[in-house]
């Protein structure tokens, strides 16, 4: 085991990763950028080094930076966390030049998998059924060529990159180069790289991901599968495990590829496969995401793991000691993302958390870096907590996320969680059988009822006013 990690990375998950760290006796060296001066998660390292700026350039996604940080404080290997350079090869190859571990896939199996239209080959060579796609592009020209060999409607996504960005789904050739030029600018302006590439789009569909493990000494196992169906513009916002969608035949279908694919690349360390599945209960591989998942506290609710754990024994060079057996879900959990913003517009809200009331309660787990004083910014992500239930049915979990969520106060900013509420409520969602488009449509009817709430209250007003001689 290491003796000193760099944990490369900021908020919730820096302090997670530090959990598993101080449990286990190893040593924490954080980052904080300018604007994450004085954060938990500085706090909670054994030491803190800051970095040049604020912005993601100069800080979290500035190689040179965490090398040099690195090297400076001792660390002998580097965890990623999620987001910013966690899927980089570069970075895992920079970290290899220097003598440094890095905690995640070698650079060699992330190449083979962390770009889309790389990983639909390799799907494709493991025998795993794919949807109808093009390589990547990036000349316009060829927007309606590719487009025809597709079909419509259809999806474009960004090559590079997770989290749903750049997404555009284009149900008409009218659409297709509007379309193109907001995916490509999105591509450019988050990693660097002009590339996209089409799908055939799936619809309606659910969203299933597989949680992989494999060892580097010949074991990849996997650790079941999450839900996560509830997404709003392509962006993940609850999760659940195990599926309520899948029954046990579908469930060994979708599980195998995921072990499949990931043997045939020989990967190592955490992974996810991701997979959409249709009313017909055909499923198609996605993608594969080379790192922890936002949603992964449900894993471990669910298996009584600690992936972090796996993830520094793996990249420590330790043998695999679980078996396939070992990891039968034991209960069912659920994780609602609380996300700075206006609940049903989706805008961003920023400004300064006045005060936090954290829920607790039995089964609840949260995961937060938010707190009195700390500041919503346009510079990272607008994620401010996670509230991960569990319970010994799907219905306790739902009860008891529920309860959590109408006790959690965050003041000062607006937060997502009405939104959550009405969805952890909704007969759709209750029944297990929601699909991609669900949220969407709980939003239409929600900012209905608002405009419509809207439009009566200033109804009533100007009849009051009209009573007393007075006009707007």
């Amino acid at each position: 085991m290491f003796s000193k990690v760099l944990i490369a990375n900021r908020g919730e998950v820096a302090r997670r990763i530090a959990r598993t760290c101080r449990r286990l006796g190893v040593s924490t060296v954080a980052v904080y950028s300018g604007a994450d001066a004085g954060h938990p998660h500085s706090r909670d390292a054994d030491e803190s080094y800051r970095l040049k700026s604020a912005s993601s350039s100069q800080s979290y996604l500035n190689i040179p930076a965490l090398l040099d940080v690195a090297q400076r404080s001792g660390a002998e290997a580097v965890h990623p966390g999620y987001g910013f350079l966690s899927e980089s090869p570069e970075f895992a190859e920079a970290c290899r030049k220097v003598g440094l571990v890095f905690i995640g896939p070698p650079p060699e199996v992330m190449r083979r998998v962390s770009n889309k239209v790389q990983a639909r080959l390799e799907a494709v060579r493991a025998g795993v059924n794919t949807i109808t796609a093009t390589q990547s592009f990036d000349d316009p020209r060829k927007a309606m060529e590719m487009a025809e060999h597709v079909g419509f409607p259809l999806i474009i996504k960004v090559t590079s990159g997770g989290g749903g960005y750049g997404m555009r789904v284009v149900r008409t050739p009218d659409n297709l180069l509007s379309a193109f030029d907001q995916s490509l600018r999105t591509a450019t302006g988050l990693y660097g790289k002009a590339s996209v590439h089409m799908e055939r789009y799936i619809h309606p569909a659910a969203h299933v991901e597989v949680q992989i493990f494999g060892d580097g000494h010949g074991s990849v196992l996997h650790l079941n599968e999450r839900d996560c169906s509830v997404q709003r513009r392509h962006q993940k916002v609850i999760e659940e495990a195990p599926s309520p969608r899948l029954d046990s035949a579908l469930k060994h279908r979708i599980v195998s590829d995921a072990v499949s694919l990931m043997r045939h690349v020989g990967y190592v360390n955490a992974g996810t496969v991701e997979f959409l599945v249709d009313p017909q209960g055909r499923h198609y591989f996605m993608e594969v995401n080379c790192r922890l998942q936002v949603e992964h506290p449900i894993t471990e609710e669910i298996t009584g793991v600690d992936l972090v754990e796996m993830q520094l024994r793996a990249a420590a060079g330790e043998p695999l000691k679980l078996s396939q057996d070992q990891v039968t879900p034991r209960c069912h959990a659920i994780e609602a993302r609380v996300f700075a913003e206006d609940p049903y517009l989706g805008t961003l809200s920023v400004g300064e958390v006045t005060d936090v009331s954290e829920p607790a309660g039995e089964g609840l787990r949260l995961e937060s870096a938010v707190f009195s004083g700390y500041k919503v910014t346009p510079s990272y992500d607008p994620l401010v907590a996670k509230l991960i239930a569990k319970g010994g049915t799907r219905q306790q979990a739902i009860q008891r996320l529920v309860q959590g969520l109408e006790s959690f106060r965050i003041g000062g900013i607006q937060t997502n969680i009405p939104l959550l509420l009405a969805v952890l409520k909704h007969p759709e969602f209750l029944s297990g059988g929601y699909t991609l488009d669900f949220l969407e449509a709980v939003m239409d009817d929600r900012l209905k009822e608002r405009k419509d709430r809207a439009k009566a209250a200033a109804v009533a007003v100007t009849f009051a006013l009209e009573e007393r001689g007075l006009r707007l």
